[in-house]
């Protein structure tokens, strides 16, 4: 019998940083991560049309509301998609496999069971690998121990942090539950409603699961994995993957090892992460949670727990059911599924370029570097835009790669981010413009300070970024002459800081340059203004 223990749900103090915690104690995290198949035009096992936001209850039949005497008959473009996902994330696919009833009480799922796959799914035993730099890279415990080249457990060290291989046991296929809504309580939570409400539109929505192995030590880790799949994916067109609409979602099983120890510890499981913060944070705060009850003696519980963003802190929400809890048993109204090599083999040839295949070609044609090249991919309207840049650079194209990366994973990229639900298709900037932008920049017309107005000029009001300069009077003034007049009159201006630079405060360039500009009216090209003055002071 489990005992109240209150203190271990007190939240836990700032007193130590995951990074801290991370010395002592290694966590061993796993995901699931559901994702609708809502490409499709109809559920699972019935004609029911998929519809995300159509009036409750109308979209419903007798099979997916389980009622006497109905027969599911299963989607075969379904299993399309789900082999699909298999081969996308390196899994063998298993040629027979059977359906499974997984029962439970619960009203959002009329027939009280949810049909499900088993420990053999369709797809079984895949992996991706997770490219880690940056400030991600700095969770995993004393990765700086290593050089380049060097492996450690599931890790090899590169250039600019690390490469993690993370294992996949499985993505099943089962249909989703319908939707709760909770009425009368605070934050719309069962907990303190008054009533709850139904909608059983969703309810057999054809939906899949990976399970990953226990191989992630980071939430970022886990937030990069989850990032990547998502992306998969996208390109091979079976979702949505809107996190938001709950299409695609997220549970997190963490729990705690001391460093050097090799049995698990006792899980809890995140549920519904629907966002990639939520999951590093909620992660990020479990492990921290854990280690503060374990190092004052207490006891984890293998539970269901809700991360609440608001307070930044971890809820019970139940005790963990375990697989005897949901009496499965094999699908009597399904016969086990049988795939074809020829089925199989017609669905691989339907994969599209993979994003890290995709990446991997613009390292190679375009000169770029793995780091550009991986973020440009990270969304399919960025990726799409700059080959659409490459292909109107012709013999450019390589010239003009890495400042076109630049602008779009910086500019571009934040402008996105700024404005939730804008389409870059849809805005004024294009790849024609985007090129015009680069070149100002690369022949010295405007500094990169300019290149930033212009670009915010372009979307406001949908001109040329030649036509924004010159109508600004951006021009940079380049002439050596009329540069070096300006820089001769700032030193003679400023005999005393001229002494003091070369008594060693170099500092004091910063300076000179900002005296220079604002004689220039900020037209000065920069990097003739530097070369200048470094040759007049040395």
């Amino acid at each position: 019998m489990r005992l109240p223990v209150l203190y271990w749900e007190r939240k836990v103090s700032a007193v130590r940083s995951l990074e801290e915690v991370l010395v002592d104690w290694e966590a061993v995290i796993g995901l699931e991560i559901h994702a609708e198949l809502t490409t499709l035009e109809t559920k699972m096992f019935c004609n029911c049309k998929l519809e995300f936001g159509a009036d409750p209850n109308t979209h419903t039949c007798p099979v997916c509301l389980g009622l006497p005497g109905a027969l599911p008959v299963p989607n075969r473009a379904a299993i399309e998609s789900i082999v699909l996902a298999g081969l996308a994330t390196n899994c063998d696919i298993e040629k027979r496999s059977m359906f499974y009833r997984k029962n439970y009480m619960y009203p959002d799922m009329p027939k009280n069971f949810q049909t499900t796959q088993g420990s053999v799914a369709f797809c079984m035993r895949g992996h991706l690998d997770l490219d880690v730099d940056g400030p991600a890279a700095k969770e995993r415990y004393q990765l700086d121990k290593l050089a380049v080249g060097d492996e450690r457990e599931n890790i090899v060290r590169t250039d600019s942090g690390y490469r993690a291989h993370v294992g996949i046991t499985r993505i099943h296929m089962e249909e989703d539950a319908g939707k709760m809504v909770h009425l009368g309580g605070g934050e719309g939570r069962i907990a303190g409603a008054t009533h709850s409400l139904v909608d059983y539109n969703r309810a057999g929505t054809p939906l899949i699961e990976l399970v990953t192995e226990p191989d992630l030590r980071t939430p970022e880790e886990a937030r990069l994995f989850m990032q990547k799949l998502r992306q998969i994916y996208l390109a091979i067109g079976i979702s949505d993957c809107s996190m938001e609409e709950g299409s695609l979602r997220c549970d997190g099983n963490v729990s705690l090892r001391r460093r050097g120890a090799k049995e698990f510890g006792t899980k809890t499981e995140l549920k519904n992460m629907n966002s990639f913060k939520n999951l590093h944070d909620g992660l990020a705060y479990e492990i921290c949670r854990q280690a503060e009850v374990l190092e004052e003696g207490g006891q984890i519980y293998q539970e269901t727990r809700h991360w609440d963003p608001s307070q930044k802190r971890t809820i019970v929400m139940r005790v963990k059911e375990t697989a005897d809890d949901y009496r499965l048993f094999p699908e009597p109204d399904l016969a086990p599924y049988d795939l074809s090599d020829e089925f199989i083999e017609s669905v691989r040839a339907k994969l599209p370029e993979l994003p890290e295949q995709k990446a991997a070609r613009f390292a190679q044609d375009f000169a770029l570097s793995a780091y550009d090249a991986r973020h440009l991919v990270e969304h399919r309207e960025t990726a799409a835009f700059f080959e659409a840049c490459m292909e109107l650079a012709g013999k450019d194209a390589t010239t003009l790669s890495k400042p076109i990366a630049n602008l779009i994973i910086n500019d571009v990229t934040a402008y996105l981010n700024a404005n939730e639900g804008v389409v870059l298709a849809d805005t004024q900037f294009t790849p024609a413009r985007a090129l015009e932008l680069v070149r100002l920049l690369a022949d010295d017309t405007i500094s990169s300070k300019q290149a930033k107005e212009v670009f915010a000029a372009v979307m406001e009001e949908g001109l040329d970024p030649a036509a924004i300069v010159e109508a600004r009077g951006m021009k940079q003034v380049s002439d050596t002459g009329a540069i070096e007049a300006v820089v001769d009159g700032v030193l003679a201006a400023n005999p005393d800081k001229v002494e003091q630079y070369k008594g060693g405060k170099t500092g004091l360039i910063g300076f000179f340059v900002g005296q220079c500009m604002k004689e220039m009216k900020g037209q000065g090209n920069p990097k003739v203004i530097n070369e200048l003055l470094a040759k007049k002071l040395s």
